[in-house]
């Protein structure tokens, strides 16, 4: 993309961020009604307190240095589960400097350097990581979403179906799997997650593959995200996951404009863990560059 497009494009998703943080209405589910509002997670004083514990310790005592990259490392996954990604990356890195051979920290900065679109250098240190634990399941997932999203789609069916053949019963690997067969051809693609769907017991995640093969609608997913939850935060688990598959359906659908209310109301949970809410600014980044190059088009057709 040419510089000026993107800075239009960049302008389009900062104005898509601010009206989530200021506009309430919320898009509307199919029969009419509105969304399900979010319930954002809050700060958990127990993060923050270990978080402060593991900073004493790096800066007051002793360590040795695989005793130091550890603590980096530590702190890096407490800094990534609040939000502080650029924290977590600087840590990850300076644990790698000390210990080059610890694949967690290698597949965090593999996720970060997805998000920020370095492709290439992704899956570099995916390669890291399956090679040095080549049973390291969750390298093939977050390989497979790079390749994904780096427009390699045949390279990307090839990881994502390795990590689904690692455990057919899970929903979130037929779901991956599917997205990615999806940009080949649509048809065998729900054809294969249809197949899939019948290992699946979980009843969350059935209900995710369920949305996607036509047999639940918008209302009843969502309200399946308030069935037999176990503990408080879940229902923002599931909403986070929940926005973010409509809001890839909603783009398959071509609609973008609709879509990107979804990812907002992803990112809205601030579940920042979830692979859902590492993605959703990525999805709303393509749709923002898609509007542009739309509205140019249409600038210079008239």
């Amino acid at each position: 993309m040419r510089l000026r497009q993107y800075w239009l494009a960049l302008g389009v998703l900062c104005l898509g961020l601010t009206g989530c943080a200021a506009t309430p209405e919320a898009p509307k589910e199919q029969g009419g009604g509105q969304m399900m509002l979010v319930t954002p997670l809050q700060p958990d004083a127990n993060l923050e307190l270990a978080l402060a514990k593991i900073s004493e310790v790096l800066i007051t005592a002793e360590l040795s240095e695989e005793q130091r990259a550890r603590f980096l490392y530590d702190r890096g996954v407490l800094y990534d589960s609040v939000g502080l990604r650029t924290l977590a990356r600087i840590d990850f890195s300076r644990a790698l400097k000390l210990r080059p051979d610890l694949p967690d920290a290698y597949n965090f900065m593999g996720i970060y350097l997805t998000q920020a679109m370095e492709f290439d250098q992704a899956y570099e240190a995916f390669d890291a990581v399956l090679e040095l634990d080549p049973e390291y399941d969750f390298a093939f997932l977050n390989r497979g979403i790079a390749l994904y999203y780096g427009s390699r789609p045949q390279l990307a069916m090839s990881d994502l179906e390795e990590f689904y053949n690692r455990d057919t019963g899970d929903a979130y690997r037929a779901l991956w799997l599917y997205l990615a067969e999806r940009q080949g051809n649509s048809e065998q693609a729900l054809v294969g997650l249809k197949a899939r769907s019948q290992g699946i017991q979980d009843g969350w995640g059935a209900a995710l593959v369920a949305y996607y093969l036509g047999e639940l609608d918008e209302g009843q997913l969502l309200a399946a995200a308030r069935q037999d939850l176990s503990h408080q935060k879940q229902l923002a688990e599931r909403l986070c996951e929940a926005y973010f598959y409509m809001g890839k359906q909603a783009r398959m659908d071509g609609q973008p404009r609709r879509a990107l209310n979804l990812f907002k109301l992803s990112l809205a949970t601030n579940v920042y863990e979830f692979v859902e809410h590492r993605y959703s600014i990525m999805e709303m980044r393509q749709i923002a560059e898609q509007l542009m190059e739309e509205a140019e088009q249409e600038t210079q057709a008239n």
